[in-house]
């Protein structure tokens, strides 16, 4: 239980830790422990320990449990505003600390789909390493959007382009999805006359929303589906195996051994009507041009540009 003692804010909550302020803010904004956990990269049972002590030092419960998940407290309430605005000026020094650097070394965080960071990242680290060895990247692969203005990441790759003052963005790459095997299974197919006969790599049904997984739905329904998963690295590989066959943006034939197939003309309106797709990259404007960082913007850029030219 939380002892019970009088809240004195003038003792207290001056002598909390950012940390246990970025752990309150973690677990009021996902409604749940395992979540916050995840952002924030720690234990569950961390996350609860270092809740638990902070409400213990305040002398107050800060959250309750319900089926929805944790709610705040009339107190957890209280103190979001305030909780805020440490994060606000944390993030601010963080970013005046930045611009003093003069050399490109230390940590850079970015946020990259998955599937992209085995891709497209990883194989590229080495070059990365021999360009600037004092930087150490980290790769954020979650699926949810990071908020660059609090910190949650320095840069990232995205498919959509955000809007916002406080954001920098360049756009990457356009890309169209293509209908792939691997180079053995497509010369067996031939040419494909209707997308029912061949056996497919489709999205497990949480991603059944993505628009590459709708045409799929629509233009071959009723085809066997001989593997479903939502990891891209998964699919890739068992789509080189000779698996079936698997709908991929256009740059993933230049990293991978899959080849287009062919297809019949009757074939040729759907195949007008596969996604499109487009590849941003994305920082804070007050820190984009901080060393560390403006290396890494550049380099990714190189990068991915290098992909949309033959």
């Amino acid at each position: 239980m939380v002892a019970k003692k009088q809240y004195q804010p003038g003792r207290d909550s001056s002598d909390q830790r950012w940390d246990d302020v970025r752990i309150f803010l973690a677990v009021a904004r996902a409604g749940s422990l395992g979540q916050a956990a995840r952002r924030l990269r720690l234990d569950t049972s961390t996350v609860s320990r270092r809740l638990r002590a902070l409400e213990e030092s305040l002398g107050a419960k800060l959250f309750e449990r319900t089926r929805q998940g944790l709610i705040a407290t009339r107190m957890g309430e209280q103190m979001l505003p305030a909780a805020e605005a440490i994060e606000s000026s944390h993030a601010s020094l963080t970013r005046a600390t930045s611009a003093l650097e003069t050399i490109a070394e230390g940590k850079v965080r970015v946020s990259v789909p998955p599937g992209m960071a085995d891709a497209f990242i990883a194989p590229a680290l080495t070059r990365l390493h021999a360009r600037h060895p004092g930087i150490s990247l980290e790769l954020d692969t979650s699926i949810r959007v990071v908020d660059l203005a609090r910190h949650e990441a320095d840069l990232a790759l995205r498919s959509l382009a955000p809007k916002g003052a406080e954001l920098v963005v360049t756009k990457l790459l356009h890309a169209a999805w293509v209908v792939a095997a691997s180079p053995a299974f497509a010369r067996e197919l031939g040419k494909v006359r209707t997308w029912r006969d061949p056996p497919w790599i489709d999205w497990d049904y949480d991603l059944a929303s993505m628009p590459a997984a709708i045409w799929l739905t629509r233009y071959a329904k009723g085809a066997a589906i001989a593997l479903r998963t939502n990891h891209v690295g998964a699919q890739l590989k068992a789509a080189e195996s000779g698996l079936g066959l698997l709908l991929v943006p256009e740059p993933y034939l230049k990293t991978n051994a899959l080849v287009p197939v062919r297809y019949a003309p009757a074939l040729a309106p759907s195949i007008a009507r596969l996604p499109q797709d487009d590849l941003w990259l994305v920082g804070h404007r007050v820190t984009r041009n901080t060393p560390r960082i403006a290396a890494v913007w550049t380099f990714l850029a190189e990068e991915f540009r290098s992909l949309g030219r033959s």
